[in-house]
């Protein structure tokens, strides 16, 4: 029983730094390329593209990345929802850490929704609203 509680302490640390770095991607898909062009810096993104290829496979692939993305803070969620009722350790070091491991755990995963939101909006919202 103890070893499943820090499981989840331990996962209630690693899954939002996850799920962060899954919700930059869909910013590096979607929403980077349509700040780029609108600002009028399309070289600046063709620069990009030619230097980093990979972002052209990350566009093509969107619906994965949010897909994926989408999993991994909802897992990331849950995993805080689960384990915001476990003890903190007696020793008073011990507890400050854990309370700030558990606060800054729950702020990277609002960013992180908050970043997801923002790239689907860039991804999705445009292609919904010229359908109309």
């Amino acid at each position: 029983m103890a070893l499943k509680k820090s499981l989840v302490s331990n996962q209630s640390i690693f899954v939002p730094f996850l799920s962060l770095f899954t919700s930059f991607s869909t910013l590096i898909c979607c929403a980077l390329p349509a700040l780029l062009v609108s600002l009028g810096m399309g070289a600046t993104l063709v620069g990009l593209v030619s230097t980093f290829p990979a972002l052209i496979w990350v566009s093509e692939h969107k619906n994965f990345i949010f897909t994926l993305s989408f999993f991994m803070l909802a897992l990331s969620a849950f995993v805080q929802w689960r384990a915001r009722k476990l003890p903190c350790p007696i020793d008073p070091e011990l507890a400050r850490a854990c309370t700030f491991g558990r606060v800054w755990s729950k702020k990277i995963t609002y960013f992180s929704i908050a970043v997801w939101l923002i790239g689907a909006g860039f991804a999705f919202l445009p292609k919904l609203l010229s359908s109309y």
